[in-house]
């Protein structure tokens, strides 16, 4: 229970189905590291929203110390990507390391069946294959699949998410009508841990020196400005540069080894066909043994499109799409899906024109 008006509704829908429902609230940063998270799901001020609403459920309620292992697996992780040039999404390790496989061993010592969260998206079984099979949100404007490709078999066996089948409005109505005070409470950020959602100064605050700047090349790699660290920008970048052209200029490529970016005009933009995945998650099926057609997401928010999935040897494979478009940054999740059930995903490591 993170103080939000989902998880509350999840354990109010639970309650009232007759389950015995345990509320967990975690601290996941220190109240003074930022003002950001203490504000937001992880601060104090929500774990007293959880608190209150447990109350009003009478339904137990506590707050587990997750800091060490939220600071290794998701903190870090976000910190060095930036690092490394990369634009990583940090509720992905989130949800799979720290809901689903720390919270999840807890709740099995409880003696708990399944864990329950907030999120908009379903969970089902394939009667024939066995398999679970992890859909979409029914509210299409609050889908949260996206951030949940990364769950195993065993992870969604345990997994529970009452509101999937709910539409926004229909939460906040229902908490209304249960009398739970957080039914109007505004929606968090989306990085939690970050203040006011300025990365790079964050960034900046618990890096320190590892900041450095670098060069701003041209395509013809001509040095035409200097950089102010690269966690400052990502692939598809116009604001913010530093440099004056007379037509807009997009940044193209982030080389971390060289610590430069290479920045062109709109015009000359690399139009992606395909793009290299790796730590490939299989969630509605097996490993294909061949390619197969998929619809991809290369972020939250965007629309899919339609491409072909081929596996590689490993965790690996390659997605080609069916209509060149902008790139995608390296360290983004793309979200493969067959209609609204989620295929798999993985993680844009390095584009396909590197091989």
């Amino acid at each position: 229970m993170s103080g939000g008006v989902d998880s509350s509704v999840a354990a109010a829908l639970l309650k009232e189905a007759g389950c015995e429902v345990v509320g967990i609230g975690l601290k996941l940063v220190d109240s003074n590291e930022t003002t950001g998270a203490a504000g937001s799901c992880c601060g104090i001020d929500a774990m007293e929203d959880a608190r209150r609403v447990a109350e009003k459920l009478d339904i137990p309620f506590y707050v587990l110390d997750f800091k060490d292992v939220f600071r290794t697996a998701v903190i870090e992780y976000f910190i060095s990507s930036y690092l490394n040039g990369e634009t990583p999404n940090p509720c992905v390790p989130c949800n799979a390391v720290i809901k689903f496989e720390e919270l999840l061993r807890v709740a099995k010592g409880l003696k708990a069946e399944f864990l329950a969260t907030g999120h908009y998206a379903r969970v089902s079984r394939d009667p024939g294959t066995g398999r679970y099979l992890l859909w979409k949100g029914t509210d299409g404007s609050k889908d949260q699949s996206y951030f949940l490709y990364s769950l195993s078999q065993e992870q969604l066996r345990h997994a529970l998410f009452p509101v999937g089948e709910m539409s926004k409005k229909e939460t906040r109505e229902l908490a209304a009508r249960l009398g739970l005070r957080v039914h109007d409470k505004p929606e968090s950020q989306d990085i939690c841990f970050v203040e006011d959602g300025d990365y790079s100064s964050y960034i900046s605050k618990h890096a320190g020196s590892s900041v450095m700047p670098g060069p701003i090349l041209d395509e013809s790699g001509a040095v035409i400005g200097s950089h102010r660290g690269l966690l400052n920008y990502t692939i598809g970048q116009r604001r913010g540069l530093g440099v004056s052209f007379p037509e807009p200029m997009y940044v193209v490529d982030i080389d971390a080894r060289a610590n430069s970016i290479t920045v062109a005009a709109a015009g000359r933009l690399r139009r992606q066909e395909r793009i290299l995945l790796e730590r490939m998650n299989y969630v509605s099926v097996a490993k294909p043994q061949e390619p197969i057609r998929v619809l991809a997401r290369t972020r939250y928010r965007i629309s899919e499109v339609n491409a072909t999935l081929s596996p590689l040897d490993g965790d690996r494979a390659f997605v080609e799409f069916h209509s060149p478009r902008e790139p995608t940054a390296s360290g983004q999740s793309v979200v493969l899906y067959n209609g609204d059930a989620v295929i798999g995903g993985g993680v844009v490591r390095r584009m396909a024109d590197d091989q």
